[in-house]
């Protein structure tokens, strides 16, 4: 509807996650107004720029060292919940019962209890909550979703989404030799990938998982895993992974076949480092893949214009997807809005949640549990 007002976004934290993937995308969103942020540490002192802080790179919004006092403000209409893991619950919880519509950062949150606590503060408030799973707006994700709806595949049998990685330094600080809830890989990074495989498949019957620790640290969280799952009443199987010590160019991301064709992809998203190196939403390419990223389609009959027969085969490259993490925020403006769905159910991911603790139990145990 044209000449509403903006929606007034409050963010608590204002670390990496906010400049990188969320502030990009935001100020760029005509509908949203940043107007507060929760920022423990105190403003600078005029020319110290020995720390990013909010009142430095946004003086025009306002600066909350507490939570209490900036739910109080009533200018504020959706809180973004981008602290540490631990505080995801308790911040969601208080900024609903607040009055506040909530986005919650992944993982959403670090129990199944907690998930229970979280969605039923979203019905005692009636406002909107969601799960800030951007990954479902990566070029490589929209390129696969888009084939399995022109049905490229016929019955899927067998698909494995990948999250790998080789060695990235931040795994430095992993040394800790035991683990709690919210720690390790799969809170980390399989949240992305676990997203992913309920958005396409639903609810899996069973979870299978194997657990290792690969970066030379002996410690109970763990940097890579394989997670298995079957479905009832299908021949499907879905293996989600994380490799952490991959040595390649371009690590191996989606390989799905079907009774009628087969996509295998390589490479990854390019907007995170797109905007580590300086670019933004509004540079020329962001978002776009390269050639050589794009994944092949072997297929039965034709699907797309850019195969070409081979016997009897139907091969090609797909062109991905030009990804937009933007689009998650135009989808969350809509929601609040009344003029489309929420995209991102929070109950597909406290599903996610409750994957991954039936993943430890499942790794550390030996055995195949039911969800």
């Amino acid at each position: 509807m044209a000449n509403q007002k903006p929606i007034n976004v409050g963010i608590v934290g204002y670390g990496n996650s906010a400049r990188v993937f969320h502030l990009p995308y935001i100020t760029r969103n005509p509908d949203l107004n940043v107007v507060a942020f929760v920022q423990r540490t105190p403003a600078p002192k005029a020319g110290d720029k020995s720390i990013r802080h909010c009142t430095v790179d946004y003086p025009t919004a306002k600066h909350y060292t507490t939570v209490a006092d900036f739910l109080k403000d009533a200018d504020v209409d959706l809180v973004l919940v981008l602290t540490g893991h631990g505080a995801h619950a308790e911040v969601a919880e208080q900024a609903l019962l607040a009055g506040k519509h909530v986005v919650v950062e992944k993982p959403f949150v670090i129990s199944s209890a907690e998930a229970e606590t979280v969605l039923a503060a979203r019905d005692k408030s009636g406002k909107i909550l969601s799960v800030f799973q951007n990954r479902r707006y990566d070029s490589d994700f929209q390129t696969l979703l888009d084939l399995t709806q022109r049905n490229a595949f016929g019955t899927i049998t067998e698909a494995e989404i990948h999250y790998d990685l080789n060695l990235p330094g931040w795994m430095s600080g992993m040394t800790s030799p035991g683990w709690k809830p919210g720690e390790g890989m799969n809170f980390g990074i399989g949240c992305h990938s676990l997203d992913q495989a309920l958005r396409l498949f639903g609810r899996p019957k069973s979870v299978t998982a194997f657990y290792r620790t690969l970066r030379g640290v002996e410690s109970e969280a763990e940097d890579s895993f394989t997670m298995t799952f079957q479905y009832a009443d299908s021949p499907l199987l879905v293996h989600v992974k994380t490799h952490v010590a991959s040595t390649m160019r371009y690590p191996l991301k989606y390989f799905v076949r079907g009774y009628d064709g087969t996509f295998i992809k390589h490479g990854t998203d390019q907007q995170e480092d797109q905007t580590n190196a300086g670019l933004t939403p509004a540079s020329p390419g962001f978002g776009v893949e390269p050639e050589d990223m794009y994944g092949e389609l072997t297929t039965k009959t034709q699907v797309l214009d850019s195969q070409v027969q081979v016997g009897n085969l139907w091969i090609g490259k797909v062109k991905s997807h030009v990804g937009d993490y933007g689009r998650y925020y135009a989808d969350v403006v809509k929601a609040l809005r009344g003029t489309g769905p929420l995209v991102v159910d929070p109950a597909m991911s406290a599903d996610g949640i409750r994957i991954i603790e039936l993943a430890r139990e499942s790794a550390y145990k030996g055995v195949t549990l039911p969800f």
